[in-house]
């Protein structure tokens, strides 16, 4: 586990990730967690006094990664861009996210449906998962997971088929 302070920082404009708050972690740093990774990985530990685990940590280039902080991690930490805090930070190799049982039933109904999901990288399933976990209404879940039987039909990620919905 590594122990290192840090300031949250602001995205101002920098594409779709403009206004994220976020911690920087230098590649010297991301190295002690996860020698050589130079795309995405999960970490767990504290951040000040909050615990934390399955955070994504987003590759920035040259090795340098950054941890976004949602507002509800924030609000927690009752800190906002400019303050400071203290990490303890290691990989979580543990992480995984949980198929829903309704996705589960609709992918089974047909082999090709549930291979095609599978064939996925797991970064692509966590995306389709996390979407259908995040609809507010019933009827919002229902058409995310109707589109994404859809997609599965068809072969595609998840990028290809919110692209294909936006027509």
């Amino acid at each position: 586990m590594i122990h290192f302070k840090a300031e949250i920082e602001r995205f101002e404009t920098m594409g779709e990730k403009t206004g994220w708050s976020y911690v920087f972690i230098p590649a010297a740093l991301a190295n002690e967690i996860k020698p050589d990774c130079k795309k995405s990985f999960r970490v767990k530990g504290k951040i000040d006094e909050l615990e934390i685990s399955g955070m994504a940590t987003i590759p920035m280039g040259e090795g340098d990664f950054i941890v976004a902080l949602k507002g509800e991690i924030r609000k927690k930490l009752r800190k906002e861009a400019g303050a400071s805090i203290v990490l303890y930070l290691e990989e979580d190799k543990d992480f995984k996210i949980e198929m829903p049982e309704d996705l589960e039933i609709c992918l089974s109904e047909e082999e090709h449906l549930i291979r095609n999901f599978l064939k996925q990288p797991k970064s692509h399933q966590n995306y389709y998962i996390n979407w259908i976990n995040q609809a507010k209404t019933e009827p919002t879940r229902t058409k995310r997971i109707v589109m994404t039987v859809k997609a599965m039909d068809k072969g595609q990620d998840f990028g290809a088929m919110i692209r294909e919905s936006k027509l």
